[in-house]
């Protein structure tokens, strides 16, 4: 089983459905660890309330979620997009009223959550999309809810996975998450040893996250600039721009009104920014 690699039909495919359906139909998982994710072992064996309710998107075989129920936890989603994946999973947990199996996008989904738990979900998604997982996360966990798990520690030269590093994901999940924990992780497999990040994020429940769609930015300096103006409003604690330029995250006391994001940035007449709503 190769640790290090998952993409094993051709990576310039679009990352959508019938990508990641098209992995659990020729096998092509070399993701799958085959067993409970030794970190988030450790970390359930923690939870003392059995009852909260858990959610695990880009869920997979779900390791972790037979370990929770072994465990008696009671309250238990997962989700994933891949047709075929969900049809055997369903199958496995057909008899067991204590674990829900969606098929569906995560970014369409609705609900509350005291416990996210992160295995390979982020890692799988394009960089283009980490400002909507932070506020799609931060949407869905209850009030002092935690996202809980592994994010790679390193780059790959074959994509997905995709990693990054932990200072980036501190300027990602700054102010719109309290940090628990972000260390690498002392137990991870050996081939992932020293390339893994365990993280504990806390929901900030006392700020306003809201993405935009941004159009007009082709250059990373024309970015900078206007995640700069936009960090000096007042109230404004947090500023992140998609690796494409076309989304913008902004963690703030107060709402920004988007009449005055449009009229900072008015100073060129390509730029346009537009509030993008909760489904």
């Amino acid at each position: 089983m190769n640790n290090e690699q998952c993409c094993v039909v051709s990576c310039d495919k679009p990352l959508d459905q019938n990508y990641w359906d098209a992995q659990y139909k020729t096998n092509s998982t070399g993701w799958d660890l085959g067993l409970v994710s030794p970190p988030l072992k450790a970390y359930i064996d923690t939870i003392k309330d059995k009852d909260i309710a858990i959610l695990i998107p880009g869920c997979g075989n779900t390791y972790e979620a037979a370990y929770l129920l072994e465990k008696g936890f009671t309250n238990i989603t997962v989700i994933d997009i891949a047709p075929t994946l969900v049809k055997i999973i369903e199958e496995k947990f057909i008899t067991n009223t204590y674990i829900q199996v969606l098929l569906g996008d995560f970014f369409n989904h609705k609900g509350e959550y005291d416990l996210i738990i992160e295995q390979t979900f982020f890692c799988a998604l394009p960089p283009t999309m980490r400002q909507k997982y932070v506020w799609k996360m931060h949407e869905l966990l209850a009030n002092e809810g935690i996202l809980a798990g592994v994010l790679f520690n390193r780059t790959f030269e074959i994509s997905p996975p995709f990693g990054g590093s932990k200072e980036e994901y501190q300027l990602l999940f700054r102010n719109a998450f309290d940090f628990l924990k972000m260390d690498i992780s002392q137990n991870s497999i050996a081939p992932r040893a020293n390339s893994e990040l365990f993280i504990e994020l806390k929901k900030n429940n006392l700020v306003q996250i809201n993405l935009y769609n941004f159009e007009g930015i082709t250059c990373s300096g024309c970015m900078a600039t206007v995640t700069k103006k936009f960090a000096a409003i007042d109230n404004v604690l947090n500023v992140s721009m998609s690796t494409n330029f076309a989304e913008v995250l902004i963690v703030s006391n107060t709402e920004i009104t988007l009449e005055e994001l449009q009229k900072i940035v008015s100073y060129d007449e390509k730029y346009k920014i537009t509030k993008i709503e909760m489904l």
